[in-house]
């Protein structure tokens, strides 16, 4: 195995335990307990003590046998690719099962496959704000096994579910009232800490002031050092909040000798100090002495283990290094850009290019960070760490670009993943046209043009400009060659032509060399070609192998999150709803991030489903609205429209006729749904406003004018090769048949789509038609039954593939009573005993969709309740099932 970067090797190998460090009993018991909580939140502000705390709490689970693993995190793990390169590396401690690939599935699949205790620990949490990190950790909660634990030190409360892990008893909280020191801990600090014993009652006195925060109790016994503890220091001493921390550190440096405080001011700007590093930042002091003497002194410096050969390291506590930098910046302003810019000098001589291109441009040396840059971006762009590279770009000026073409280009890439293709594109127009005369600016701008135009949801102008671009290959760049083919592959796609897309998908593979993500994207495109024309087990096996099968970078051309959200689909397809849900949490939030138009819509809409599905109507409808807030706020019509189409078809599940037609009259944009009936968008294959139409008309309208318009969209699916389109015009026209009463011709419409859906296992396509599809599922077993029994049919063979899909389909949809689809036979006389206003409201409840659980929560009520509810109703209507209750309930005019 390949040991992990100095850096990283940093971030997994905390300092242990001190001697000089008090034990802090409780709260460690508190944490090693929690043997029943997935998480453990460790949460207070700086200067608490978290890390001690945790670091003393690995070292109680390790004796108990829990194998633990620590990974203290930066901002620079908002990128999924850099947390998950971290998270790999901390769970290969854990002796788990090597993941090849270290995706998202893999960690959280390999975290839920370990067999023993174990506790990953991760802290500085607080620095986490991307909603794709989050989601992935709330992931990895929900899936962790019974023994394994995770716990977080934050400074604030982190957005990973904390009220459903709270409700469920599943997270235990350490907080600041667990991390104060008590009395006893305070007294024990001054005797390990100070060379002077403090009497009881000045102990008493400080403890009572500081109110056991950690980080004053420090910073005082440092002040007491140099004053002597018969100094009135205590008495004048006041305050608990952040004051005190600056009040204490700029007290104790004013006792420090001016070599010394000049030391601690200059090298503050530095995230880890070595002896070489500050050297260079102190040409004129002894930095090897003074980092000794404060090491000895145990004065500011915490070690950090050392993970290479360049000496013992260290780092200021953060809230004495804030100060420290204030200060700096407060006395000698002028001083920082020239220790930013020695400081990126150190960094540049030890092949450390991140941070010395972070303190460069701290330092306001733009050309010299982009100087820095240049040799390395393209090694950045293609690994996808383009969160790092939009962070430097946000901040260096245009006019500092502008004489560097190469880093221009590379920033539109780093935008458009991470702002957007509008903002992208803006910067694309600004690139001088002079450019074009270096070959490998011409050919990112070629593979970018098209890219940013179809991400835009302007395929035919993709098209038009992406052909253009095509005739320039080969290029000066690789990279840029295997995108823009991989992306004309699915313009061409949405344009209709097949053969066209497949033709760039070989001369994709033929160009891409050993980039292994980006042959990731191609094998996506083939699943989402095999998908468009019917073959489902092929494409779920594509997609699969394009989700586990690459690198862990985030890149819209890297198979992970082009694939993530189709695999999803395919998935959710086959009526795996957890595991859709599994993966929904971790791709939904890029795709939200990418926004990419169809991998929006799909992802809401499945997830909306998955809700639906469940019951949980309230948080279908949310999703919905959070899809057509995304679609305004991206300026994405078409994906504003998808969503009020998406709620007029649940709202047509649950029976409200009108409020689904007013909602499909709002997402009728004509022209837009035009353009989407010429193109093959993967959004729309089953889900446009022609189907919705229809659907609608089936359930409340004329069915039978319904029929002739269904049977010229089946010629029109059939000759563009739409073969899953082709399976649900199908279903909905078994379902008009059946409206109108050709019992017989729907059911044997259903049983010839069934025949051909089978050998694939296509389950949500029939299924999300509803209560009506049951219905006919159950009349086509009736009939192959009464078939199966005439003699003529009686030595007839079977398919014993089709007999098996056929009864796993009306085992999800469970029994119903024929009298569901034809309520008129039920008895319709007013009822000899009224319902009361709780059960009329249970059926409003039943009718939209609401599980049993949902209804409890929604009425406060139990589940029992809820049950003894249902079953009155069934009495008092007479009825046997929830269809057939609400049917009856609204012929009786009780619902509507």
């Amino acid at each position: 195995m390949t040991p992990p970067s100095p850096a990283l090797a940093s971030k997994l190998n905390p300092l242990g335990a001190s001697a000089l460090q008090v034990l802090r009993t409780a709260a460690c018991e508190r944490i090693v307990q929690a043997t029943a909580a997935k998480l453990v939140l460790v949460r207070a502000p700086a200067g608490f003590g978290k890390t001690t705390a945790m670091l003393q709490a690995r070292a109680g689970l390790e004796e108990q046998g829990v194998a633990t693993a620590w990974l203290t995190l930066d901002r620079a793990d908002n990128d999924v690719s850099r947390f998950l390169l971290g998270l790999n590396a901390a769970a290969t401690r854990l002796a788990l099962e090597p993941m090849a690939h270290g995706t998202p599935v893999d960690v959280v699949e390999s975290l839920t496959r370990h067999s023993g205790p174990f506790a990953l620990f991760l802290d500085d949490f607080e620095l986490i704000q991307e909603p794709a990190v989050l989601g992935l950790v709330r992931e990895i909660i929900d899936h962790l096994p019974r023994r394994g634990q995770l716990v977080i030190g934050s400074r604030g409360l982190p957005d990973l579910g904390m009220g459903r892990l709270r409700a469920r008893g599943q997270l235990v909280e350490v907080d600041t009232e667990h991390l104060r020191f008590s009395l006893e801990e305070t007294t024990h600090f001054f005797q390990l800490r100070s060379a002077h014993a403090l009497p009881a009652e000045s102990l008493a006195q400080l403890h009572s002031k500081t109110e056991g925060w950690v980080a004053a109790l420090w910073l005082a016994s440092m002040a007491l050092d140099r004053r002597g503890t018969d100094s009135d220091f205590i008495e004048r001493f006041s305050g608990s909040n952040r004051a005190i921390a600056d009040y204490l550190a700029e007290d104790v440096l004013a006792h420090q000798g001016p070599e010394v405080r000049e030391f601690l001011m200059r090298t503050s700007i530095l995230r880890q100090l070595n002896t070489s590093v500050c050297q260079a930042l102190n040409p004129r002091l002894d930095s090897a002495r003074i980092l000794e003497q404060l090491d000895s002194a145990n004065l500011f410096l915490t070690p950090v283990t050392p993970t290479d050969d360049t000496g013992p390291r260290w780092r200021y506590h953060s809230l004495f290094a804030d100060f420290l930098r204030n200060q700096l910046a407060r006395e000698h302003p002028e001083d920082l850009p020239r220790l930013h810019l020695a400081a990126s000098a150190w960094h540049e001589s030890q092949g450390q290019t991140v941070p010395a291109v972070e303190h460069a441009i701290e330092g306001g040396d733009f050309p010299h960070a982009l100087s820095l840059l240049e040799p390395h971006a393209d090694e950045f762009l293609f690994k996808g760490q383009l969160r790092l590279l939009g962070r430097w770009f946000s901040v260096i000026p245009d006019e500092a670009l502008s004489s560097h073409p190469r880093l221009q280009a590379i920033r539109v890439w780093a935008t458009c993943f991470t702002q957007g293709p509008w903002q992208a594109m803006a910067q694309l127009e600004c690139i001088h046209p002079d450019a074009g005369s270096d070959p490998a600016v011409s050919a990112n701008v070629n593979a970018l043009r098209p890219l940013l135009l179809a991400m835009m949801d302007r395929y035919e102008d993709a098209y038009r400009v992406g052909h253009e671009s095509l005739a320039t290959l080969p290029s000066a760049s690789p990279f840029a060659d295997s995108v823009l083919t991989n992306a004309m592959a699915n313009v061409v796609s949405v344009m209709g032509h097949h053969h066209e897309a497949h033709r760039l998908l070989d001369a994709a593979r033929a160009t891409q060399g050993s980039s292994l993500f980006v042959r990731m994207y191609t094998e996506s495109m083939e699943g989402l070609l095999d998908l468009q024309e019917g073959r489902l087990r092929q494409a779920t096996a594509r997609f699969r192998m394009a989700v586990t099968g690459g690198t862990s970078t985030y890149n819209h051309t890297n198979g992970h999150a082009w694939a993530g959200i189709f695999y999803a689909s395919v998935v959710y397809e086959l009526d795996q709803l957890d595991q859709s849900e599994h993966l929904l949490n971790v791709y939904l939030p890029l795709a939200r991030d990418v926004g990419l138009p169809d991998h929006m819509i799909l992802s809401h809409v499945l997830r909306s489903r998955i809700a639906f599905q469940r019951g949980d109507i309230d948080a279908a409808f949310h999703v919905l609205t959070e899809l057509e807030y995304l679609g305004h706020h991206r300026q994405l019509p078409r994906v504003v429209a998808s969503a009020k189409l998406e709620r007029s078809r649940m709202l047509l599940l649950q029976g409200h006729a009108q409020a689904s037609r007013d909602e499909l009259a709002r997402a009728n944009d004509q022209i837009l749904w035009q353009r989407v009936a010429r193109q093959r968008l993967p959004a729309h294959e089953l889900h446009d406003l022609r189907l919705a139409r229809l659907r609608w008309d089936i359930c409340f309208g004329d069915a039978q004018q319904a029929m002739g318009a269904l049977q010229e969209e089946i010629v029109d699916a059939q000759s563009r090769t739409r073969h899953g389109r082709v399976f649900k015009l199908r279903v909905l026209q078994a379902l008009a048949q059946q409206r109108t009463g050709d019992i017989l011709g729907a059911t044997e419409t259903l049983l010839a789509v069934l025949r051909q859906t089978c050998h694939d296992g296509f389950i949500r396509l029939i299924l999300d038609e509803g209560p009506a599809v049951a219905v006919l599922l159950h009349r086509c077993h009736a009939h192959l039954q009464s078939r199966a029994q005439a003699p003529a049919h009686a030595h007839e063979p079977t398919d014993p593939i089709f007999d098996e899909y056929l009864q796993r389909l009306l085992k999800i949809v469970g029994p119903v009573s024929m009298g569901d689809a034809d309520p008129a036979g039920a008895a319709t006389q007013p009822l000899a005993e009224p319902l009361t206003r709780k059960e009329i409201r249970v059926l409003q409840l039943l009718a939209e969709g609401y599980s049993n659980g949902a209804m409890a929560e929604k009425l406060f009520v139990s589940d029992s309740t809820v049950r003894t509810h249902l079953r009155n109703i069934n009495l008092k209507l007479g009825t046997h099932s929830r269809t057939q209750a609400v049917a009856i309930a609204r012929k009786l005019a009780v619902i509507r």
